[in-house]
């Protein structure tokens, strides 16, 4: 078992590790694509951007509990994008947030929704809310002004699921 995990770990980081760019990409790799969907849930094809990353978190000067669509805001799971490279209400796909400590103990999964947007965030950036109070963002400083494969992945309605 061990072995077999072991063996799809790589084939994960050998297909993740392509470099994504800020335009969809074009594949080559048809059966890689088939082969990473079916690791990460994404949809062969599906766009995939390279951005830059910050984080927020409630407590944060004019940051309030409801993200841009009137929701709550959900820790380790609400995005903030720009609409002109991201549409509101799509499901996200980030390969490095997979493994994270989430705050209920339990470990990411790698999917965020993209339900708010900010002032600050033009063009190829993203904001990850991390929770409430500054020492939510412990857990992900890492993940702070550095640029994550982000892939889109599917479509939400209503709010996002906490």
């Amino acid at each position: 078992m061990r072995r077999r995990l072991a063996a799809l770990a790589a084939i994960t980081a050998c297909l993740t590790a392509a470099p994504a760019s800020a335009s969809p990409q074009a594949s080559a790799d048809p059966i890689g694509d088939l082969l990473l969907g079916a690791l990460t849930g994404a949809v062969p094809g599906s766009p995939q951007f390279r951005l830059k990353a910050s984080l927020y978190h409630v407590g944060a000067r004019g940051v309030g509990v409801l993200d841009s669509l009137g929701c709550r805001v959900v820790a380790m799971r609400t995005a903030a994008i720009d609409t002109k490279v991201i549409p509101r209400r799509t499901v996200l796909f980030i390969q490095e947030t997979v493994g994270l400590k989430m705050p209920d103990g339990r470990v990411h999964d790698g999917f965020w929704y993209a339900s708010d947007t900010g002032g600050a965030i033009k063009g190829n950036r993203i904001d990850l809310f991390t929770g409430s109070g500054s020492a939510s963002m412990k857990p992900i400083m890492g993940l702070n002004m550095s640029h994550l494969t982000v892939s889109k992945v599917g479509q939400f309605q209503g709010c996002p699921p906490a």
